[in-house]
């Protein structure tokens, strides 16, 4: 008596519904994918469990992927740096191991901030960013700031009444980038905006900070306050990885191998 084959082919191509259901239930990638992932199930003779598992991994890592990208693009960078375009060979004096422990992100487990210091032009945004991305994909909200950009949004704040809510959406991040503070002086209001911003940070959400000047040349930069500056830096750097980079300018090296190519005929 021959046997009869119960084995049930995996592709599910039965209801003319489930397109609309998936989409209701906002599944766009099970969408996309259940006909071409049934048909391999079939092929290898997968379970139903296994059909299902297979499409729920894809969904969850396509979100994941989606969210990445989101918190990137919220972050606001000004542009998209990675570690392994750094050259650390060019800044030998720069602690490697360092830099490499700061982007697995630990330092925001307990508001930990960074200061980067050193001269224009020697990497130091780029390797703000290239942390700062990696926390993205870790799950962290993340924000860019230049130190001008971020005083002249809390003075339109102050002019539209919307401090509070300007202050209660950066306390909703984990990660603050700060870059080119001391790179132009302040006059008195916007000084003491970047002091109330610290204020905010400080134990709350971690700080990344790039920097020309050292910590005794920072009163200059906030309206020639010492009183003021150095509040600010005994809150900064309560818990603080301070990065010394020393080195020719990155950007003028780039821009003199550059020029100096050989043209392409």
């Amino acid at each position: 008596m021959p046997v009869k084959n119960t084995t049930t082919s995996m592709t599910p191509a039965s209801s003319p519904l489930l397109p609309e259901r998936l989409r209701n239930l906002k599944l766009p990638t099970i969408l996309r994918d259940y006909s071409k992932i049934g048909e391999e199930c079939s092929k290898d003779n997968a379970t139903y469990e296994g059909y299902l598992d297979q499409l729920c991994q894809c969904e969850l890592l396509a979100r994941e992927s989606n969210a990445v990208r989101r918190r990137i693009s919220d972050a606001r960078f000004p542009s998209l740096k990675e570690l392994a375009d750094f050259r650390f060979t060019e800044i030998p004096k720069l602690n490697k191991s360092k830099v490499i422990e700061l982007s697995k992100g630990d330092f925001l487990k307990n508001q930990t901030n960074v200061v980067m210091v050193g001269a224009p032009g020697i990497g130091k945004t780029h390797l703000a960013i290239a942390i700062a991305m990696n926390a993205c994909r870790a799950g962290s909200r993340v924000r860019f700031f230049t130190a001008s950009e971020l005083v002249n949004t809390y003075l339109e704040a102050r002019e539209e009444r919307t401090i509070l809510r300007l202050e209660a959406s950066l306390k909703r991040l984990q990660l603050i980038v700060v870059d080119e503070l001391g790179y132009l002086p302040l006059d008195r209001r916007g000084a003491e905006h970047l002091f109330g911003f610290f204020s905010l940070c400080y134990e709350q959400v971690s700080l990344i900070v790039t920097t020309n000047l050292p910590f005794a040349q920072w009163p200059q930069t906030l309206a020639g306050d010492e009183r003021m500056t150095g509040a600010l830096l005994d809150r900064l750097t309560h818990r603080v990885e301070i990065l010394a980079i020393e080195g020719e300018s990155y950007r003028l090296r780039q821009s003199l191998e550059a020029k100096n190519a050989p043209k392409k005929v």
